[in-house]
């Protein structure tokens, strides 16, 4: 495919997640130019049609779209000071871990270069760039969103504008982002209990997913719990969950499986009961987190 009629993008940064980018870009015909600290990471994209620029500088001024995707924003920060000059006039669009108020930083920084300025991330891992379902969100100035939407499209199929907000895109990857880590660490911990039997993980698999699916239904009731503030007509009560903690205990020393990971979450329940809150929904469990813990006597 030609790439006369593509927007011209530079990628900076080519761990898995930036070289799968400036693959997808180069992919879909886009003149691609790529940088990275460690220039031999750029050979397999530049045999593939990209153009490397040991100058980082160059790299950005080599194209109106630049897409930096390091591992955080002050190193996004610190690998783009040599090229602020370069940034005037163009757009910068990271996809790097942070806070909001690393994003916010980094939208005035961006604005001191002369810069237009989209945050975002990948919902999904590099082998996945690219493909039609793929989410990629992104916030900042819509009309910089709207002029850059086609190309970003490249990475991802369902790509989204979250709002005018630079900060929206870091929120909401650190919003959703905040179940994976529990999720496997459950899924762990099945897995512990099980092999303490002699059965392999992969036999839960099935039923994880289906149990999963569940989970999935029940998210926009929950949501609606919260959202509305009404928890008075549970499909599962905090008392349920309150009394199970008991068996976490017994289990966990049946089994020889360390399940000191769960005692956070049971004392949020403690609390929860404690509080008066027993008979209602297990989505009032927001309402312990957003608060600022109460003291203890």
């Amino acid at each position: 495919m030609s790439g006369n009629n593509r927007t011209p993008v530079t990628v900076i940064g080519l761990g898995s997640m930036g070289a799968a980018l400036a693959q997808a870009f180069v992919r879909a015909g886009h003149p691609t130019t790529v940088w990275n600290r460690s220039a031999e990471k750029a050979a397999p994209l530049v045999a593939r049609g990209a153009v490397h620029h040991e100058d980082i500088a160059d790299a950005v001024a080599a194209s109106p779209l630049v897409i930096a995707c390091l591992t955080t924003y002050d190193a996004t920060l610190a690998a783009l000071a040599p090229a602020a000059a370069a940034l005037t006039g163009r757009t910068l669009v990271t996809l790097n871990s942070g806070t909001p108020g690393g994003a916010r930083q980094m939208a005035d920084r961006a604005a001191g270069y002369g810069a237009r300025f989209l945050d975002g991330a990948v919902k999904n891992v590099p082998a996945a760039v690219g493909l039609p379902d793929t989410l990629l969100y992104y916030s900042g100035d819509r009309a910089t969103f709207d002029e850059h939407e086609a190309t970003l499209r490249a990475l991802g199929g369902d790509t989204v504008h979250l709002g005018e907000d630079p900060d929206l895109a870091a929120l909401y990857e650190s919003a959703v982002g905040a179940t994976l880590l529990p999720t496997l660490i459950g899924f762990f911990h099945g897995a512990a209990l099980l092999s303490s039997r002699g059965l392999k993980a992969g036999s839960m698999v099935p039923y994880s997913v289906k149990w999963l699916e569940m989970i999935i239904a029940l998210l926009p009731g929950i949501a609606e719990e919260i959202d509305s503030g009404d928890y008075s007509r549970p499909l599962s009560s905090v008392g349920n969950f309150y009394e199970g903690i008991a068996y976490d205990k017994e289990l966990g020393e049946e089994a020889n499986v360390d399940v000191a990971w769960t005692e956070p979450m049971h004392d949020l329940l403690r609390r929860a009961v404690a509080e008066g809150h027993r008979e209602e929904s297990f989505s009032v469990l927001y309402e312990l987190l957003r608060k600022p813990a109460q003291s203890r006597v």
